[in-house]
């Protein structure tokens, strides 16, 4: 079991605030005057049918692409042209549903390369401030291994990060957003190719990060009982907008959200709303 949703110690307000965003592609629509918001201190789950826009949200706000028309604002500011990583600095992280990880790097050495701005990235640092780089390294690594006691994955330490199963490679990448301060992450498809037991401790640590270190999440996820449980609220894209947005129960005992997922209205539809009721949407 999960702990209860929606009970962050951090104080929530509007984080990222999506104002009548469009994004085409030539003639194709992939979102279409959407706009929402996602709260500071939330697991917020973004879902909907395949082909609904979510990726392509999710790679707006990360920087990835530039809206056509309309705005996106992080704690107020208009953040709208710039790239990954400045965003990246300003807090933003994305995973992606299959995950980049440095294959012929340990574990480890994946964590330290993520803080950016390292003395040693510059080579004339490696003669004239060997002492600082030295104990720039030191105070990485620590952190790194703080990282995976929280993930639980200190035993695979040392190990090629190329070894790793799919679930474990998924607590990597979320160990990365660790080594950072990291304001919002974009979770895409954290439960892909990932079995049921890894998954529980993937999720163990997300509501974690959310309670005890004030992560705000939005996450894209298929698994409908992994989003039942974790996020509050839940908001429902289907053809570039934005068609539902409540709890987990609401949003699936939605009319237009079941025939939005099946295309018809469905004898299974009294189905679909007993899993939320059961707590697994």
């Amino acid at each position: 079991m999960f702990p209860r949703k929606g009970h962050s110690l951090f104080r929530r307000y509007s984080l990222i605030k999506i104002d009548s965003v469009s994004k085409h592609f030539g003639g194709i629509r992939a979102i279409d005057n959407a706009s929402f918001l996602i709260e500071k201190g939330s697991i917020t789950g973004l879902i909907g049918p395949n082909g609904a826009g979510k990726t392509t949200m999710f790679n707006t706000i990360a920087g990835l692409f530039e809206p056509t028309i309309g705005k996106i604002f992080l704690q107020g500011e208009n953040i709208v042209g710039l790239r990954p990583h400045q965003l990246f600095e300003k807090g933003v992280l994305r995973t992606f549903q299959i995950a980049h990880e440095f294959t012929t790097m340990s574990v480890l050495e994946n964590l330290m390369m993520v803080p950016p701005n390292q003395i040693g990235e510059r080579i004339y640092n490696t003669w004239l401030r060997r002492r600082q780089i030295k104990e720039q390294e030191r105070g990485i690594r620590h952190k790194a291994e703080e990282v995976t006691e929280f993930l639980k994955i200190s035993h695979l330490a040392n190990e090629l990060a190329g070894n790793l199963s799919g679930g474990q490679k998924k607590l990597l990448e979320l160990g990365r957003t660790m080594m950072v301060d990291a304001k919002l992450v974009l979770l895409d498809e954290v439960g892909a190719g990932v079995n049921r037991t890894l998954l529980k401790e993937i999720g163990k640590a997300i509501v974690r990060l959310n309670k005890e270190r004030g992560y705000t999440f939005c996450m894209i996820e298929h698994d409908m009982d992994f989003i039942g449980k974790l996020c509050d609220p839940v908001i429902v894209m289907a053809e570039g907008q934005v068609l539902a947005q409540g709890t987990a129960k609401e949003v699936t005992s939605n009319e237009e959200v079941i025939e939005a997922y099946l295309g018809r209205r469905s004898k299974h539809r009294d189905k679909i709303a007993d899993r939320s009721v059961e707590g697994g949407v």
